[in-house]
């Protein structure tokens, strides 16, 4: 009975969290298109999530029912506000109502009580961001809520709610809260992350787009539809240069982007002509995440005034200095011996530790070793400053781009060229917000790197990436002739152990037996993965039979001193069986596939023989020797 109890909230708990994740995918579509009703359309969405869980609620007496509508109305309110948690709970007590039963005024309280739990936590976050501990908070809550209506409502404790099912009732709401809460905390992150990118992209004082294979805009930034007398990016999706330009002009863009594509080399920093501007592009390859390039990403800067600044140097020294002044950008230029001729004070104020420096008459070198002397840049070696004083300062008539990080944190693009008459002209641009923008999204994407790569329960490596691992390592051996070993693990009778003693302290001990195998492995190459369910693989690289049947032993040894009462097993306490398999050259080339079959069929048989057995077979040799799990032949 109480097991059915855990698998119906097990269901109501899945369907709660299914409802939660279609809003956090559906909410940045509402957040463009119904823009201004997000909070009642969260509130219209935790109501229903709450309806359904009430219309998969378990009833255990006459008119009285417990669901998890507690978990929707609590988030609703802690994320959406007094507004949300009004619709929800109004949406939720309508239905409550229209139920009836003996249980209804108690229902409907708690209903009330859990949506003002979650007001008052938005009410106290009210000027942060929320975090784990406050959903952690709002699910202790909401678990005392439960445990207490359970305990003093009459409804519910004339029936003795509280006993019989207020564990997997306030178990599975406090879970449900949590899994909602994280899942609503990364949706807004993600948000909060998609604008920042979205506002640098049309901020940009520069031209920024994508285009497809074929040379089509997929995607533009304000720039680029004043450039071309647009009302909106819309208007330009899906067109190409020969819209825009004429024919010569747009076959020569054309070419020039498929030989980016064709060849994967980035063009960088190449002239363009286009609408009277003149117009500095840099156009890289996009790829997919097998390799193919599906695109192009372009960044073109209009120096159309840098380039008549340019030409009035050459006149007026002194024309160009008060030019200068208005740029939004740091400019400097240097002759042919290095020394500084003009500068702007924007040039100055983006190196602020060396700025005392930076003055006309002023050397390169003498700039340079003020830079290393106050440390200002986080790029270099210090220890041999004379050495880098000298190098930097024979590349400064040499055309470059450089993106450098400041000691105060923020980056700076140093963009160098040489002129025709031997001077060096120096554009300092502040970086730091595109910078913070990619290292962001690098760390976002490595982190779900890792959450696609690792068990959730055990924290070790999962399936996917130990067949990765697995087709890796078996090619290196067979490529160096070096013996591969894998350990295939499975806990015995653990279905038994799970119905005796239940699912979470079944988790507890497929956490133990991965601790037990990592403290197994000695090498940092050695991979431990969860293969499936209570199944675990090792996979040991330049290791024989005799070093893997040493792991195994190692194993067996740390998860019989772990001591895992066990009375459903024949031992009296949680044991393992293991199959091994190793194998190299000529096997691992033509069929590696066929060590992970030998362990499996090693692992069938060390159960057939009894269980907590080692046994050990080979693709060439056959079964070659049986241990029970205390080492003994």
């Amino acid at each position: 009975m109480m097991t059915g109890i855990w698998e119906q909230f097990a269901g109501n708990l899945a369907f709660v969290s299914l409802a939660i994740s279609i809003w956090a995918h559906l909410s940045i579509w509402f957040q463009r298109q119904i823009v201004g009703f997000e909070k009642i359309m969260f509130g219209i969405m935790a109501g229903v999530a709450s309806i359904g869980s009430m219309l998969l609620a378990v009833q255990f007496s006459h008119g009285t029912f417990v669901d998890l509508r507690f978990a929707p109305l609590a988030l609703s309110g802690m994320f959406g506000g007094p507004i949300a948690a009004v619709i929800t709970a109004s949406l939720t007590v309508a239905f409550r109502i229209s139920i009836g039963g003996a249980g209804m005024t108690d229902g409907v309280l708690v209903t009330i009580a859990a949506a003002g739990m979650g007001i008052v936590a938005n009410f106290l976050i009210r000027k942060k961001a929320p975090v784990f501990s406050h959903i952690a908070l709002l699910a202790a809550a909401i678990g005392c809520l439960l445990i207490a209506s359970m305990g003093l409502l009459p409804a519910l404790s004339k029936v003795q709610a509280l006993s019989a099912v207020g564990l997997p009732m306030t178990a599975t709401n406090c879970v449900a809260t949590i899994v909602g809460g994280l899942i609503l905390l990364k949706t807004q992150r993600l948000e909060l992350e998609r604008r920042i990118l979205e506002t640098a992209f049309s901020q940009s004082p520069d031209y920024l787009y994508v285009k497809d294979r074929d040379s089509r805009f997929i995607t533009v930034n304000e720039n680029m539809i004043r450039l071309y007398r647009f009302e909106s990016t819309t208007e330009m999706l899906g067109l190409s240069d020969f819209n825009l330009l004429p024919r010569p002009l747009a076959e020569e863009l054309y070419h020039r982007e498929q030989e980016v594509m064709r060849t994967g080399l980035p063009l960088i920093d190449c002239a363009e002509y286009i609408e009277g501007r003149n117009l500095l592009a840099s156009k890289v390859p996009l790829r997919d995440r097998d390799g193919r390039v599906i695109g192009l990403a372009g960044v073109t800067r209009d120096i159309t005034e840098r380039t008549a600044l340019e030409r009035e140097l050459r006149q007026s020294k002194n024309l160009l200095s008060h030019a200068m002044a208005g740029m939004p950008d740091g400019f400097a230029m240097f002759d042919s011996e290095g020394i500084l001729l003009f500068c702007n004070e924007q040039y100055r104020d983006a190196f602020p530790l060396s700025a005392d420096a930076r003055v006309i008459g002023a050397h390169i070198s003498d700039i340079l070793r003020r830079v290393a002397e106050t440390r200002e840049r986080l790029d270099i070696s210090y220890d041999s400053m004379e050495d880098w004083i000298k190098a930097a300062s024979g590349t400064l008539h040499e055309n470059k781009n450089e993106e450098i990080q400041l000691q105060n944190g923020d980056w700076r693009s140093i963009k160098t060229r040489r002129a025709a008459d031997g001077t060096a002209m120096v554009v300092v641009s502040d970086i730091t917000t595109m910078k913070q923008a990619e290292i962001a999204l690098r760390l976002s994407a490595e982190q779900m790197k890792n959450l696609a790569e690792t068990d959730g329960l055990t924290g070790i490596v999962n399936r996917r990436a130990f067949d990765d691992a697995f087709l890796r390592e078996a090619a290196r051996s067979a490529r160096n002739k070096t013996p591969l070993s894998l350990l295939m693990i499975d806990i015995d009778r653990f279905k038994a152990f799970n119905d005796t003693y239940g699912h979470p302290a079944g988790d507890r001990c497929l956490r133990l037996v991965s601790e037990c195998l990592h403290r197994s492995v000695k090498r940092p190459a050695d991979i431990v993965a969860r293969y499936g369910g209570e199944e675990f693989v090792v996979l040991l690289p330049e290791t024989d039979e005799n070093g893997a049947a040493i792991v195994a032993e190692g194993f067996a040894s740390h998860l019989r001193e772990e001591n895992i009462v066990h009375s459903q097993s024949e031992f009296g306490r949680v044991t393992a069986s293991i199959g091994i398999s190793s194998a190299t050259g000529r096997v691992l080339r033509e069929e590696p596939n066929s060590l992970v079959s030998m362990a499996d069929a090693a692992l069938y048989e060390a159960k057939a023989q009894g269980r907590n057995r080692i046994l050990a077979r080979s693709p060439a040799a056959g079964l070659n020797f049986v241990r029970d799990a205390a080492g003994a032949n």
